[in-house]
């Protein structure tokens, strides 16, 4: 199989740490795509000027959510023939030195989807660490223990048409619900998932830090999500059932 991957970087007023992420991760890797969803603090336009080669900016007219900034990049990479996108946050979150070794994992097992798994330092805000656990159960229950350790955790490596098939296919994993329904489905879909561990960082806003996460919003997001999720999960389940039946 050809294997042909590229950096996604989703961008949401990431200020200057958009620069900085987008430096290290093309110091990793050559091609590197940003997907603007409509910022209005400029920090695009700086990363831009950087101009380094390789690097390919999209920009969505009005914000949408990340998933639909993933999309909007994974159409345009089955066009080009690209195989497989690493999707990493903008903000400085995760470490471009992961980049390689995920995508060696990948090149080695191109089915498969490839998931971080958070290590968290004494940076991580008390209340995304203990809010993962709810999300982090259900999900486990959707996929009987077979997908993603950690269904919020946003540095994942995705086959591109298997990934395209299951966003096209629904509405929803448009906003902080990706990460979730994306990895249940390609399970569910019967892609292999493996699991890396990775670290997490928090920058401080002294040193350019955002978060866009909404405590109340985006949880109520989450449980709308797994009740979905979870109403599907015994038709997914006896799907499953029959097509191993010999």
């Amino acid at each position: 199989m050809n294997f042909k991957p590229l950096v996604l970087l989703p961008t949401y007023n990431s200020g200057a740490r958009l620069a900085q992420t987008l430096r290290e991760a093309h110091a990793q890797w050559d091609t590197v795509w940003v997907v603007v969803d409509a910022s209005t603090d400029g920090s695009d336009i700086e990363a831009e000027r950087i101009g380094l080669e390789g690097v390919r900016f999209f920009r969505l007219p009005q914000n949408s959510g990340k998933g639909a900034a993933v999309l909007v990049a994974l159409r345009a990479a089955k066009t080009e023939g690209f195989t497989h996108v690493l999707v990493m946050d903008a903000d400085g979150q995760h470490p471009a030195t992961m980049i390689r070794p995920f995508f060696e994992i990948s090149k080695n097992n191109p089915a498969a989807f490839v998931c971080g798994v958070p290590v968290f330092g004494p940076d991580a805000p008390r209340e995304r660490v203990l809010g993962r656990f709810a999300g982090n159960f259900f999900a486990t229950l959707e996929t009987l223990g077979a997908g993603a350790e950690d269904s919020l955790f946003g540095f994942r490596l995705y086959p591109v048409v298997p990934a395209l098939e299951v966003l096209d296919n629904t509405k929803w994993a448009r906003r902080f619900d990706f990460d979730t329904v994306l990895s249940v489905r390609l399970t569910w879909a019967g892609l292999p998932c493996i699991n890396v561990a990775v670290p997490v960082f928090y920058p401080p806003r002294s040193e350019g830090g955002v978060s866009h996460f909404r405590y109340l919003r985006d949880n109520l997001l989450l449980v709308a999500a797994h009740a979905r999720l979870l109403l599907e999960w015994p038709f997914q389940a006896l799907r499953a059932l029959r097509a191993h039946k010999p």
